[in-house]
């Protein structure tokens, strides 16, 4: 079977070992991986900062390098949230229920549509999960990147306290509230500190991006990974 797969602007410029390891994790699961190279991203901050003209024309974009009806895989539940409830409000109904029913993030699809758990992976660290808020409260994913991290060798998971709170980075919240976002990236930064993980992991490289920057401004003891990059670590 071929599943499409979608690189998200933050993995394209700054995670590019991440889309290798999806990549890999993908193949290692059976799956022929097809990368359209003319995709750019699905629009979220534009639509986000209430520009709908051009995040409607990106949507289209999307769809139309999108056009299988095939499953498409991304490393960010944020996106794939944004695409399923938001797209039909952007482009045509049947375009819109396409990729509402075939989008899907990297470890929910791994677990409910694979049952693919174990992928041989070792990596023999005290790490602590973030849950990104969009990938808790508009995906609805929680479960599904423990589940699979429990599975990896020598991987030991502590969980933070106040989990569900969110890191504020919020793509153009952190620009327009910046004050709030650095007091709030600073608390969800001392609660994964007081867990004594050396890593946190999560499925939102966005979230990790703005969390490690308040790491190296602090020169803290603890590092981010995103979780394909776990999951395929040997």
């Amino acid at each position: 079977m071929i599943v499409d797969l979608f690189i998200p602007f933050f993995i394209d410029q700054l995670f590019l070992e991440t889309a290798w390891n999806t990549i890999h994790l993908l193949e290692k699961a059976g799956y022929e991986v097809n990368y359209n190279p003319k995709q750019t991203y699905c629009g979220q901050p534009l639509f986000n900062s209430g520009d709908l003209k051009l995040s409607a024309k990106l949507a289209g974009k999307f769809s139309h390098d999108f056009t299988y009806s095939r499953p498409v895989i991304t490393h960010s539940a944020s996106c794939v949230g944004y695409i399923r409830k938001h797209y039909m409000s952007l482009i045509n109904t049947a375009d819109s229920e396409r990729l509402s029913q075939n989008t899907y993030e990297l470890t929910d699809f791994l677990v409910n549509h694979l049952k693919s758990f174990d992928f041989e992976s070792t990596f023999e660290h005290k790490i602590t999960y973030h849950d990104a808020c969009s990938a808790l409260r508009e995906y609805g994913l929680k479960d599904k990147p423990r589940q699979l991290q429990s599975h990896v060798k020598g991987l030991e998971l502590f969980e933070m306290p106040k989990k569900d709170e969110y890191c504020s980075f919020g793509g153009t919240f952190m620009v327009k509230y910046t004050p709030i976002s650095t007091t709030r990236t600073k608390q969800k930064v001392q609660n994964t500190i007081s867990t004594g993980a050396e890593y946190i992991v999560s499925t939102e490289a966005s979230c990790l991006l703005n969390v490690q920057s308040c790491i190296n401004a602090q020169k803290l003891p603890i590092k981010t990974r995103p979780i394909a990059d776990v999951l395929a670590y040997q």
